[in-house]
């Protein structure tokens, strides 16, 4: 560690060398903050990752081979746009057969019902006898019997024939394809996956040795890929823990305007606030990183004064974020010292101390 920083400290006044002779020559004010304890959040941090809360696996619904697939992951797709077709050549000569099947059955009918009537004239004329227009009846109620059946044919195929076609059931974006065009689908066979861009929300898994904590927390904050911390719109437990990992599902409705942008799958941060305490923090802005190295510049005094080496690099150790209120301090720092808020700056040779500045 002291090879680390011995590097670290050379490296900080070689920046202020040569090339800078401006700064060396007026010096540059540098705002510092004063290190203090503040309240934070105590609790438990967890990872978890973005979903999509309107997500589709679409499957295949009859058998064949995929004739195309008419998307690819990351494109977009609207309401009812065909995705992907599976060899229809059996179900639409289906449909074709059921087609001239209701022809069929209608001209019957239209037959059937004509000689119905005639018969029903003759009778009333008396030149048939009540046995014949039971007849023609009969033979009409079975024309219409067998009308209807072929409608409910033709239905049925024509239902064949939509299975064989993949739409999209809401707007969205296709996030993943599980076949390509050539291969076999069965029913149930997934095909690709589509999601909607709104609603978003955050997904974790607390350990249910954890879950009594989680469910007294006074709030609930996620960290987004973008570094804010917000509150999520609405939380919800499964009421049940998953018998394999020991761990208890959170859903994290996150509100739009937090959602806008971000992608299901992403990686973020779940905090569980249960109480408020008072820790020593640093701000975001102070923390100087190099490699392995994390460092704050620290002015050798609480009074300002000027020349080379009014800071002096020192290496910290931190703990979790706290977002606005920083870094917590686990060691290296005391309080009530003054570090520079423009680390870049405080390195430089002529770095003068400048206004404590409230972070």
């Amino acid at each position: 560690m002291l090879l680390v920083v011995s590097a670290l400290l050379a490296a900080a006044v070689w920046t202020g060398q040569p090339g800078n002779a401006q700064a060396q020559a007026t010096g540059q004010d540098v705002p510092v903050a004063l290190v203090v304890p503040r309240p934070v959040g105590q609790g438990v941090e967890l990872d978890g990752a973005l979903q999509a809360v309107r997500q589709s696996t679409l499957s295949a619904q009859a058998s064949g081979r995929i004739a195309n697939l008419q998307v690819k992951a990351g494109d977009r797709v609207r309401t009812g746009q065909v995705l992907a077709t599976i060899d229809d050549r059996m179900t639409q000569a289906g449909v074709t057969q059921a087609q001239s099947q209701v022809a069929q059955a209608e001209a019957q009918l239209a037959n059937a019902r004509a000689q119905y009537e005639r018969t029903r004239e003759l009778m009333a004329q008396g030149f048939v006898s009540k046995s014949a227009l039971d007849t023609a009846q009969a033979q009409f109620k079975a024309a219409q019997a067998g009308a209807s059946g072929a409608v409910a044919g033709q239905t049925q195929s024509q239902v064949a024939q939509g299975l064989t076609r993949l739409t999209a059931p809401y707007d969205g974006w296709v996030l993943s394809t599980h076949a390509e065009a050539g291969d076999l689908a069965m029913p149930g066979t997934p095909v690709l996956t589509v999601y909607a861009p709104q609603p978003i929300r955050a997904v974790v898994h607390v350990p249910a040795s954890r879950q009594g904590l989680a469910a007294k927390a006074q709030a609930v904050e996620v960290n987004l890929p973008d570094g804010r911390w917000v509150v999520p719109a609405s939380r919800t437990a499964l009421p049940a823990a998953d018998p394999v990992s020991q761990t208890v599902e959170w859903r994290l409705d996150l509100a739009p305007a937090d959602a806008a942008g971000l992608v299901p799958g992403q990686q973020v941060r779940v905090r569980f606030v249960a109480s408020q305490a008072q820790r020593l923090t640093v701000p975001a802005q102070a923390v100087f990183r190099r490699g392995e190295m994390t460092a704050v510049y620290v002015a050798r005094n609480s009074e300002a004064h000027t020349g080379a080496g009014a800071f002096v690099l020192r290496a910290v150790r931190l703990g979790s974020s706290h977002g606005a209120a920083g870094y917590e301090v686990l060691s290296g720092l005391a309080g009530n010292e003054l570090v520079a808020l423009d680390p870049v700056r405080a390195g430089l040779n002529g770095a003068r101390v400048g206004a404590t500045v409230q972070p």
